[in-house]
């Protein structure tokens, strides 16, 4: 029988140390996964619901079949799963900066690995979205390519961040930079830990021709209350 408790990974990376754990949930018998940054918990599968709302939210915005997406954050692979459920998918672009967050979808040390290895659609880059949203875009092989829908789950929200690289991203410079890299018609979705920003949302429609914020809730079980949380919607009108 398994640990209750043992930590999978430990790494560095630019940004400080990241770990793995898996934890048994004594309540309902299922194993969780937990990601940390030094001392900061970022991520648990025990938590799902709004990153899989970012994938479902954003591409039900997108129109037509053969649709090309990126995500940005892998993370634990909730958001890029659920963007592999589309059948219009035809390509899935994961940016991810922190390689050993990659390798253990690789190593198959998380439950989505098979899933996202497997699937011939999806491909990992690693890289820095942000300099790459900056830049020539989101694929080594083809720069200046567009896609049908760019999906993010970095920071914990516009204002609060992992670290300084995402500085000038949320600023209306950063947004049109981003949406660069959109096809025509295309959609921009971001998740937030927070409630929605009304500056924010303000500032998403003076990029883009529809903005929207959605609020999304979830039993939690560690507070015994209702979490809310937020995905944010772009979508341009032309190229």
């Amino acid at each position: 029988m398994p640990p209750l408790f043992e930590e999978l990974d430990w790494s560095p990376t630019p940004i400080g140390p990241v770990s793995l754990r898996r934890r048994r949930d004594l309540r309902t018998g299922e194993d969780v996964y937990e990601v940390k940054l030094g001392e900061e918990f970022l991520m648990s599968s025990q938590f799902t619901v709004s990153e899989i709302a970012l994938a479902r939210s954003g591409l039900a915005l997108c129109e037509g079949d053969a649709l090309d997406v990126v995500v940005g954050g892998l993370g634990l692979g909730y958001t890029a799963v659920e963007a592999l459920a589309d059948p219009r998918l035809r390509s899935l672009t994961i940016v991810e900066y922190l390689e050993p967050v990659i390798g253990w979808h690789r190593n198959r040390l998380l439950p989505l690995g098979e899933t996202l290895c497997n699937d011939p659609r999806a491909r990992f880059v690693p890289g820095d979205f942000f300099a790459m949203s900056a830049g020539d875009g989101f694929d080594p092989d083809q720069p200046g390519r567009r896609f049908d829908a760019i999906l993010l789950d970095i920071d914990h929200s516009p204002e609060a961040l992992l670290d300084t690289r995402s500085d000038s991203f949320y600023t209306p410079q950063g947004l049109t930079g981003l949406a660069r890299h959109l096809a025509p018609r295309g959609v921009f979705g971001l998740w937030s830990n927070e409630r929605p920003d009304e500056h924010f949302t303000e500032r998403l429609a003076g990029v883009f021709d529809e903005a929207q914020a959605q609020i999304v809730r979830f039993y939690n079980p560690l507070q015994d209350n209702e979490a809310v949380q937020c995905v944010y919607l772009g979508r341009r009108r032309d190229g």
